[in-house]
């Protein structure tokens, strides 16, 4: 049977006045359980007390988060907690190097696989090795069979400390949340959906390697395929027009000695799903490689050598976003300045309320109607704000970019950790016939900091331009061969080829004739 509380039993729980309470279950706030019929006694339940302690301990819980306290009973794998404050994190020097390095690997392209793979044969203690050599309890079964185990790293560690905020100096929270009190199912979120508090400590990586590597994870990657090709560009060339991922795909015809010529890159949704959702985008590997090569040296050398150049991007990039900014920042002034005026207004229309100066239905109509105005303002202040912070980055994103490539100036080959570094994606569009018969492709590439700055225009490699000069079997002539395992020139090919074709009606002929024989010996002698 479910315990009841009188109404002053509860409220010496709850630390809420009876008058309060009464004010409560009139405004349908916290409704009693059961009211006497004859007495019009209030009757509560243990379960309101408890739901009361809870929401206490959460809205306690919360106020330090956002305080940005580190609220866990042991610290994470790379860091300590501080022995004059506890609730703030400090790196742990023994095995921060080892965080460090599963981040390097990451943004050179590795997998988790690989990482994983590399760590181990380091015969590094696994983080639930390392915490129990630290002192803590409730780790150590699992390692009592197999010592080797403590070495033995999971994919899901490496995963777990790649996605987590915590090593780019950032506390993050609510994970997990369960339903209510009751439920003991905490659903895990999605990453992107935790509440994050930045700068409450120090970061072991920045912030933008903890991004890229995100999205290095987020993306599908396949980093190198079965001919041996290393796709450098996997995670960041997409389709222009369905946006799906650019696949590496060899050409297993083409006899060619670099690998790199051999393969050429097509739209996965036009792969998987043909032309009744895209078209093929094909884009041989060694163009791609060769424009954004030199798009890159093209931008270091101006960050370098030609002030004037960058000064015109810079104005050509942000122009617009600087007239903008300027407009909204004059109603950024203005809202707040109304913001104000409410404010005021509230308080004056309260005194009015609590000095009868104005009656109970003015006074719910008029504060209904500021409030509105209120919500209203608040919520275009903060799109105005984040449109301002957005401006700001990008100016000091285009700095923060000049900066960077001016390190690159003069570079000869490409890796997944210089395109990881520069680059947020490149956009690849269809092949498009000009009016003089050329063929030519469009590609955007987005740097980081700054994105899409100008478009390239490049004339795709024909297959069979890569490959050498053959002498025809037959004629013995030379030619240029289509493909790797051609023989024949041209005008042999199409002798052999209506040779072949005449052969094979004469063949078809004579089996339909040995067909016709055989049934018609059959029928003699049935008869």
């Amino acid at each position: 049977m479910v315990s009841l509380l009188k109404i002053g039993e509860f409220s010496v729980l709850s630390q809420i006045s009876i008058h309060m309470l009464r004010h409560y279950d009139e405004i349908g706030l916290l409704i009693p359980e059961h009211v006497d019929d004859f007495t019009g006694y209030r009757y509560y339940i243990n379960e309101m007390y408890s739901a009361d302690v809870s929401v206490k301990i959460k809205s306690a819980y919360r106020a330090r988060f956002q305080q940005g306290k580190f609220m866990g009973t042991y610290a994470p794998y790379g860091y300590v907690k501080d022995p004059a404050d506890h609730n703030h994190l400090l790196i742990d020097d023994k095995v921060a190097h080892v965080v460090r390095e599963i981040f390097d690997l990451a943004l050179a392209g590795n997998g988790i696989a690989k990482i994983r793979k590399h760590i181990n044969k380091q015969h590094v203690l696994r983080p639930a090795a390392y915490a129990a050599e630290q002192g803590v309890t409730g780790y150590e079964r699992y390692f009592e069979d197999n010592e080797e185990n403590r070495y033995i790293w999971s994919e899901n560690s490496v995963r777990g400390i790649l996605r987590s905020p915590i090593y780019a100096g950032n506390l993050a929270g609510y994970k997990r949340i369960a339903a209510n009190m009751k439920s003991k199912k905490r659903p895990s979120k999605l990453p992107e959906e935790w509440e994050v508090i930045p700068d409450t400590h120090e970061g072991i990586v920045t912030q933008e390697e903890f991004d890229t590597v995100q999205q290095l994870m987020t993306s599908r990657r396949r980093e190198q395929n079965a001919g041996g090709f290393k796709n450098i560009f996997a995670g960041v060339i997409k389709c222009a027009d369905c946006g799906y991922a650019l696949r590496a795909m060899n050409a297993n015809r083409r006899k060619r000695p670099d690998v790199i010529d051999c393969v050429l890159y097509s739209c996965n949704n036009y792969a998987r799903y043909g032309r009744s959702e895209c078209t093929p985008h094909n884009i041989e590997a060694r163009d791609l490689f060769n424009a954004v090569l030199a798009d890159i040296n093209r931008f270091a050398d101006m960050a370098v050598n030609d002030e004037r150049a960058v000064r015109a991007i810079e104005k050509r990039l942000t122009e617009t976003d600087q007239s903008k900014a300027k407009a909204m920042e004059k109603e950024q002034k203005k809202l707040n300045k109304r913001l104000a005026e409410l404010d005021r207004l509230f308080s004056s229309l309260y005194e009015d309320k609590v000095m009868e100066r104005i009656t109970e239905r003015n006074f719910e109509m008029m504060s209904g109607k500021y409030q509105k105005e209120q919500l209203e303002i608040e919520a275009r202040l903060k799109e105005v704000t984040e449109t301002l912070n957005e401006s700001y980055e990008k100016s000091q994103g285009i700095r923060d970019f000049l900066s960077l490539i001016r390190n690159y100036q003069g570079l000869k080959e490409l890796d997944a950790t210089v395109v990881n570094a520069l680059i947020d994606k490149i956009l690849v569009s269809e092949r498009e016939k000009m009016a003089d018969g050329t063929v030519r492709q469009e590609i955007k590439i987005y740097y980081k900091f700054i994105g899409f700055v100008g478009e390239l225009h490049i004339t795709p490699t024909k297959r069979w331009t890569a490959l050498p000069v053959k002498h025809c079997t037959v004629c013995g002539v030379e030619y240029v061969p289509g493909s790797g395992i051609s023989k024949y020139c041209p005008v042999c090919a199409k002798k052999i080829q209506r040779e072949r074709g005449i052969e094979g009606k004469r063949r078809s002929r004579e089996r339909k004739r040995q067909v016709y024989i055989e049934l018609s010996a059959k029928n003699d002698r049935l008869i």
